[in-house]
């Protein structure tokens, strides 16, 4: 089996930081692409901030020079700084990786199971 961890969501003000982080863990053969999503109730979830296992990162628009990913292969970890937070950040923050479990079969998608964030005005 595998699992996504997160951690790191909570309530902040307007302008504030906050740092979310994912483990995962489980039998891994090769970890993929890491990213973050996020969903508001009553919307589609979108893609925040990806990288990919050698470092090249893509960001959603919406979050460019404020959101910053990292990732440490060697503890299959991906994290998230989110920096001058705003209102419309707000949202469920998911946790996603491609992972192949043995190296016969594909890799899938896995998700973890989602941090709160709310940034007050």
């Amino acid at each position: 089996q595998v699992q996504l961890v997160e951690s790191g969501g909570g309530l902040v003000q307007a302008g504030g930081s906050l740092r979310l982080s994912c483990l995962a863990s489980g039998t891994i053969s090769t970890l993929n692409d890491m990213g973050w999503y996020r969903q508001v109730s009553g919307k589609q979830r979108e893609l925040v901030a990806v990288i990919s296992s050698g470092g090249n990162t893509n960001y959603a628009d919406s979050v460019k020079g404020r959101f910053t990913i990292f990732r440490d292969n060697a503890k299959n970890t991906v994290d998230l700084q989110m920096n001058s937070l705003k209102p419309e950040d707000t949202a469920v923050y998911y946790c996603n990786a491609n992972i192949q479990r043995v190296i016969w079969r594909p890799a899938n998608d896995y998700w973890g199971q989602g941090t709160q964030v709310t940034v007050s005005s």
